[in-house]
């Protein structure tokens, strides 16, 4: 049985009540469980939060919330490893030993199942401990400064401040959306950003994360465009709609 976790703590500090908020005319958590629902990759969807008001959200969409996530992984130093792994050794406890298991972040309104279904096939190739969603920095970060104390600027990488763009490596950054892993390597708080772990790579154009006010508008303004405002009742995947990009 594959399993999807989607970890929403309630003590959101940046963003109160994040993952609930009301994001497009529903709360946010509603797209990351309506995508893993209607991907049809999961035996069970899980919600871990340590917040009865989530918990009742979660499930008003489909989800379970079969058990209260410890305070000790609520505050703001909870790694997601860490989250993940309690829920797995919650399902270990309850005789269910999943075959693979996905983290969906609640807030990634812009998730897609065809995405999911490719990172599923990367990981069950077997050669992967993990597979997640990344995209590429739109610029060099080999080319990339600093301001310093002064006011003045400071490269990070001196040594390629004469490199031209299209002689230095791409870089990619952690998309924010899913993560799977091997059940095993959850269990022991195996790192994610590591040799045994590749990408599906996502267009820029459809990924925000959000952590600030700022990306939440700006998450807001990608929805409108891609996937208009929800209707309920329909297909949250944005590849019909956007298949040439916005």
């Amino acid at each position: 049985m594959r399993v999807a976790v989607i970890p929403a703590r309630g003590g959101s500090k940046r963003i109160p009540r994040k993952n609930i908020r009301i994001f497009q005319g529903k709360p946010i958590i509603g797209y990351s469980i309506e995508c893993a629902l209607r991907s049809g990759l999961f035996g069970r969807v899980i919600v871990s939060t340590d917040d009865s008001q989530i918990a009742e959200v979660a499930r008003d969409f489909g989800a379970e919330v079969p058990f209260v996530r410890p305070a000790a992984l609520a505050d703001d130093h909870a790694g997601t490893v860490e989250v993940i792994a309690d829920a797995v050794e919650w399902l270990l406890d309850s005789g269910v030993t999943p075959s693979a298991v996905c983290c969906i972040y609640a807030t990634a309104p812009l998730v897609q199942q065809s995405d999911l279904k490719k990172g599923l096939a990367l990981l069950e190739s077997g050669n992967w401990q993990y597979v997640f969603s990344a995209a590429a920095y739109p610029a060099p970060i080999f080319r990339s400064f600093r301001r310093n104390v002064h006011g003045g600027v400071e490269m990070f990488f001196p040594e390629h401040a004469e490199s031209r763009s299209q002689d230095l490596p791409q870089a990619f950054h952690d998309a924010a959306q899913f993560y799977w892993g091997q059940p095993q390597a959850w269990a022991t708080a195996l790192p994610i950003f590591d040799h045994h772990s590749t990408v599906i790579e996502i267009p820029r154009w459809r990924v925000q994360d959000i952590d600030t006010e700022e990306d939440w508008a700006r998450a807001e303004d990608l929805a409108r465009s891609l996937i208009g405002t929800h209707q309920p009742g329909a297909p949250h995947d944005l590849q019909a709609e956007a298949a040439n990009g916005p």
